[in-house]
């Protein structure tokens, strides 16, 4: 082992101001979404986009370069699993491509998020795509300027994937979502009953906001939430934002006719924060200190939302404690027909209320529109009626108005162009990840009934989230499962819980 260059040192100090500026960033998009007024989109915009320009010059400055070019041999002579190793890796990778966007491009981007978020939010309340018709059309122009900084790619669309999950390509994309698909229809077909309540009905009721929110603190605080590093707010699309290990934002939302909105968007979010908490300390503000990509960030949040969550021992476990919490509520059903209720299978509108059988199928169509945009054969005026087209051929559902289709989702108001295809990722590797786990811990169906979650953190953590972004998605999802991506875990899991929970004959 050679001696510890003071270039290293210097690339340390480089990389905490940026983990720094990012995290700051992120603030402003937390409060943004969850306390800021909506008179302050303006002026939020402006400023965000001078944090863009901060960080952006950072990150290409020429002297960063140098710095990095002076480490590679260096690199080379280590143990490739190093940390330092592994930061010199990442730090150029950013670095070569940060240094193809121009400055100003970067900054218009930034700016475009703030003002799209914005103006989604108006057009989904006033149910009133023309409102956001605007801002969307500028993401696309922007984005279709960023994706001609970089060559190489077989297809546009490889380059905003690969901002989300680094080294997926369309190519890969296609065939697995076509596989998916065809698995998935006909058992949709199968086991679905459109004309039942979502969950089957098992947590409609009244529920005041002040009440529900006991009810998910209850439940979080078990598995797991920090209340002294962590806090909960309510916000339009949920979301989690780690602002450092021991600042984790979580955020749901409240539905006072549905329980199961906030119960299981608050599970979700507990997943992705669970990771942004649990990363080695010694990683903490270099660029490894952050989930490696959103297909194993989305992989976190799908285990403890779906197959922790819906799973028959976690039913039998939150039954009981919503009994307490919510002294009236599910007075009819056990925890044989609540597993049952929350493993229905409904082709409904929103992706966010869609079961587990459905959800990718969600992620399928927004996958088509986003290529179709992308390479041009899809006008921004076309898309609401492709999304309409694409619901009901996929779900055999037709939205009554934008705000339930093609409004819905956030992630277009701020431009996360190629961010879609990650939640199906994040569904099959969870599949994956959940086989090893059951192996190496084969009582963890009884520890969950018992309401004794530390097993499942602690192999995640030492599994998955203690790495950061140390090791690519891929590698990190070989060395765990010994296994490359695939769709099989996952189908064979769901048919697998359907069958057991009755669903499907």
């Amino acid at each position: 082992m050679s001696a510890r260059p003071p270039e290293l040192t210097a690339l340390h100090l480089r990389m905490a101001e940026l983990s720094d500026l990012h995290s700051l960033d992120l603030l402003l998009f937390w409060d943004q979404q969850t306390v800021m007024p909506p008179a302050g989109a303006e002026a939020r915009a402006e400023r965000a986009a001078t944090v863009a320009r901060v960080v952006h010059a950072r990150e290409s400055d020429a002297e960063l370069g140098t710095l990095l070019e002076t480490l590679v041999d260096w690199a080379e002579s280590e143990d490739p699993d190093a940390d330092d190793v592994r930061l010199v890796h990442w730090a150029r990778r950013d670095f070569e491509r940060s240094v193809r966007v121009p400055v100003e491009l970067a900054a218009d981007i930034t700016k475009a998020k703030s003002l799209g978020q914005q103006a989604w939010q108006e057009a989904r309340a006033a149910n009133d795509f023309g409102r956001f018709r605007g801002a969307l059309a500028r993401h696309i122009e922007l984005r279709h300027r960023y994706v001609e900084c970089f060559e190489g790619h077989e297809h546009p669309y490889d380059v905003l994937l690969d901002d989300f999950e680094p080294g997926l390509t369309t190519a890969e994309l296609r065939p697995l979502f076509q596989g998916l698909r065809e698995a998935l229809v006909p058992l949709v077909t199968a086991a679905g009953r459109p004309d039942q309540p979502r969950n089957g009905g098992v947590f409609h009721g009244h529920f005041p906001v002040v009440d529900q929110q006991v009810a998910l603190l209850d439940m979080l605080e078990a598995v797991g939430f920090d209340p002294d590093g962590w806090r909960l707010d309510p916000t339009v699309h949920p979301f989690a934002a780690g602002i450092a290990p021991r600042d984790i934002r979580l955020t749901t939302k409240y539905d006072e006719g549905d329980l199961a909105v906030a119960l299981y968007s608050g599970l979700h979010e507990f997943g992705h924060g669970l990771y942004e908490s649990a990363t080695d300390p010694a990683l903490f503000r270099t660029s490894l200190d952050t989930p490696v990509s959103l297909g194993v960030h989305e992989s976190q949040s799908r285990t403890w939302e779906n197959v922790i969550g819906r799973s028959r021992a976690f039913s039998a476990w939150l039954l009981p404690r919503l009994h307490a919490s919510l002294p009236g509520a599910l007075p009819d059903v056990d925890a044989t027909g609540l597993y049952r209720a929350l493993n229905t299978v409904q082709p409904s509108l929103v992706r966010t209320d869609a079961d587990e059988t459905t959800y990718n199928l969600h992620i399928i169509l927004r996958f088509e529109l986003e290529l179709a945009l992308t390479e041009g054969s899809l006008s921004v005026d076309e898309l609401p009626d492709a999304w309409d087209e694409g619901m009901e051929r996929l779900l055999g559902v037709s939205p009554p108005g934008p705000a339930d289709g093609v409004l819905q989702d956030v992630h277009w108001g701020a431009g996360l162009f190629g961010y879609f295809p990650t939640y199906t990722i994040g569904n099959l590797m969870a599949s994956q990840l959940w086989e090893r786990l059951s192996a190496d811990v084969p009582d963890v169906e009884q520890r969950i009934e018992n309401g004794d979650f530390a097993p499942v953190r602690e192999w995640l953590r030492e599994h998955v989230h203690r790495h950061g972004r140390k090791f690519p998605p891929r590698e990190l999802l070989r060395r765990v499962t010994g296994s490359e991506l695939s769709a099989e875990p996952f189908l064979r899991y769901l048919r697998e819980k359907l069958a057991d929970a009755g669903v499907l004959a």
